[in-house]
């Protein structure tokens, strides 16, 4: 179990890094980015991001490629935001659980059988008590 400071301090990187990669970041390269979690080390000299890119194959490595190199600016702007003795170094990582969980629904929804239109709706046959007034 990680310690309330490191995961404070993950989230923090994972704030600055997604901001910084949305609003500072000119390298073209670097495009249809998600930073979805941050692991950091106990000592908290590494952290590994997690990132999801939309696209095909080529483009998630050209980008990958792309954070590799941007690195040193995205440690900068950590150093600046959060005050620890060292700053951690940074080792993107593709994150295929989002393009997983796509292509599992849909499987499923080839799999599972479609639901039907319901048609008009038949008013089910009303069970009225019998009229006490009425069975003289």
């Amino acid at each position: 179990m990680a310690s309330r400071r490191v995961l404070k301090a993950a989230e923090a990187i994972r704030e600055v890094v997604s901001t910084a990669i949305l609003t500072e970041l000119r390298d073209p390269r670097v495009e249809d980015v998600t930073v979805t979690f941050v692991e950091v080390s106990p000592d908290m000299r590494a952290a590994k991001v997690h990132v999801s890119i939309m696209g095909d194959e080529r483009k998630q490595e050209l980008c990958l490629h792309g954070l590799k190199s941007s690195a040193g600016f995205l440690q900068q702007r950590i150093a600046q935001r959060i005050d620890t003795r060292y700053t951690p170094r940074l080792r993107f990582h593709l994150d295929r659980g989002v393009k997983n969980s796509i292509a599992i629904s849909k499987i499923l929804q080839d799999v599972l059988p479609q639901e039907e239109a319901p048609g008009p709706a038949e008013p089910p046959p009303s069970e009225e008590p019998p009229d006490p007034d009425k069975s003289a």
